[in-house]
């Protein structure tokens, strides 16, 4: 986040709604091509994994009812209704499913002992025997697809994945991430992330993906071990943040490139990377840390000021294709022995 008469009338009517239909027709274009695009998928996906080939992975099976035999396999005994609720299938279908379980053994069916009018279904041991061997097939299945995929686009297939799934179903964000150093690949991710998400949130332009691709390639062909360090943050396995500790001078470390996902803020991340960095810039002996970024980032600038960080300066000027205010910020470091019994005297105060 570091680094804008009657004819009249019937005239300018005719106007406004010509304008207005062309918006429209934009609109519905744009529309029109996410529902192909949606559609075109859906088809490509149903077959790799060979849903149009009749019968599920070669067994006896459809696909509902593979469905069906898995939600049982969750738990020791299912309610009609709620399979009908988990599965969303129409309950003449479903009485028909169920019956021809019963006929091949592999379901019990009973009266619920609290509502005659509930009918509780369990798996028999032949049932489970099936389940496991449905499973066996569609992990294998699945583990022949990933293997010819490389380990940099299987975590991309897996990130779009979660994307889908979040998306539609609105399901909670993940609650956990880890740091870690940069591995090979991670640095054309910082290049290419800043990027985007400045072009999307502030309409940058390219000249800001150039100042991060001479900042990343300075680093990379110059970096002082021990006194410059860099940190990737990671969900679910998927590259989430990043900042950058590289020296200004002697005494002083300078912060840069600090980047949260716009799926992954609201976790802490951005706090946890500056605090990694004034942690790093202590321990290499650095007496203080600058930093600089832009008024407009007022995320990013929240996190500095709780973090320590003062604003030292501002200046306007034109950058990336806009008009800009840039600041200044800097915080100066206890020396390591001083932090320590400070944070101790701030734990026995209770704050």
């Amino acid at each position: 986040m570091s680094e804008l008469t009657a004819g009249g009338v019937g005239a300018e009517l005719t106007a406004a709604s010509d304008t207005q239909g062309e918006g429209w027709r934009d609109g519905a274009a744009a529309d029109d091509a996410a529902v192909a695009a949606v559609r075109g998928f859906n088809r490509f996906y149903t077959n790799v994994i060979g849903l149009l080939r009749g019968k599920y992975l070669d067994t006896p099976y459809s696909l509902t009812e593979a469905r069906l035999l898995f939600e049982l396999a969750q738990r020791d005994t299912s309610e009609v209704t709620d399979l009908r609720r988990m599965v969303d299938i129409d309950p003449g279908y479903l009485s028909r499913i169920l019956a021809r379980f019963a006929a091949d053994g592999l379901i019990t069916r009973q009266r619920s002992a609290a509502d005659a009018r509930r009918q509780i279904i369990g798996l028999t041991a032949t049932g489970r025997s099936v389940v496991g061997g449905l499973d066996a097939r569609s992990a294998g299945q699945t583990r022949d697809m990933l293997a010819a995929v490389r380990d940099e686009d299987r975590r991309r297939l897996l990130d779009a994945m979660r994307v889908i799934k979040e998306t539609l179903t609105g399901s909670p964000r993940p609650r956990g991430y880890l740091l870690r150093p940069p591995q090979p690949g991670d640095m054309g991710w910082v290049v290419q992330r800043n990027a985007a998400v400045y072009t999307e949130e502030f309409g940058w332009d390219s000249s800001y993906e150039a100042l991060v691709a001479r900042i990343v390639a300075d680093y990379v062909d110059h970096r002082e071990p021990g006194a410059e360090a860099a940190w990737i943050a990671e969900v679910d396995g998927t590259p989430a943040g990043c900042v950058f500790c590289v020296r200004e001078n002697a005494t002083t470390a300078r912060l840069r490139l600090l980047l949260v996902e716009p799926w992954a803020r609201g976790l802490g991340i951005g706090s946890r990377l500056v605090e990694e960095v004034l942690q790093f810039a202590r321990q290499a002996g650095y007496s203080g840390v600058t930093l600089w970024t832009n008024d407009v980032l007022t995320g990013a600038r929240r996190i500095y000021q709780r973090a320590g960080f003062t604003l030292a300066n501002e200046s306007r000027h034109h950058s990336f294709g806009k008009d800009l205010t840039g600041q200044n910020w800097s915080r100066a470091l206890l020396p390591r022995g001083k932090a320590d019994r400070s944070r101790r005297g701030d734990a026995e105060r209770g704050e």
